[in-house]
């Protein structure tokens, strides 16, 4: 049986805990840190969460913009949490953001500042008992009509779904014992629920 691989991109944050999440749901990971790295196959393309505008610079720098926007846009399963779900935002604090993909506005720390940092449990896409853990989280202001709502907090949306791209304001990764990250791609390659 073939092992699915997750290219993760590994240029700032999270990428490491990304990483190990998913290789402890059976997948392989594949740091991205130049575009050569976007030669190899991957069945998953991860924006992992970090410092959204440091992630956005790096991007440009080194090169990957165009690569990566082109792979998103043929249809590769994306996942994208915290500051990714910020790169992937068609707007970030009321300012239209370029690089977007996501039909959403999002506030940056609409959850607050790191020492605001919380976990609680929620309901993720009919599945109860997901535990959500929101760093500096950015809030989903507005969703787009073409734009599914996966989960919520107090009422407002925290995870969603566009097409190929599934979004998250908290971090699954953090969760050790979940197997949330395996339920979401392995079966559909990329379709939750």
């Amino acid at each position: 049986m073939r092992r699915y691989r997750v290219g993760v991109l590994a240029v700032q944050g999270a990428f490491i805990e990304h990483e190990q999440a998913f290789e402890r749901a059976g997948f392989d990971a594949v740091e991205i840190r130049q575009l050569a790295d976007l030669e190899q196959h991957f069945d998953v393309l991860v924006f992992p969460g970090g410092e959204s505008t440091v992630q956005r610079l790096l991007l440009h720098e080194l090169g990957l913009v165009e690569s990566l926007w082109r792979m998103i846009d043929s249809g590769i399963p994306v996942f994208a949490t915290c500051a990714g779900l910020i790169l992937l935002a068609n707007k970030v604090d009321g300012e239209r953001n370029a690089l977007g993909r996501l039909d959403i506005s999002v506030k940056r720390n609409a959850y607050g500042r790191q020492l605001g940092s919380f976990s609680t449990v929620g309901v993720f896409c009919g599945r109860e008992h997901v535990r959500m853990t929101f760093i500096r989280a950015p809030g989903i202001e507005c969703v787009g009509s073409g734009v599914e709502i996966l989960s919520r907090y107090e009422g407002n949306a925290t995870g969603v779904r566009q097409g190929n791209i599934v979004g998250l304001a908290w971090h699954p990764e953090l969760n050790a014992g979940e197997t949330l990250l395996a339920d979401m791609f392995l079966s559909e390659r990329g379709r939750v629920c």
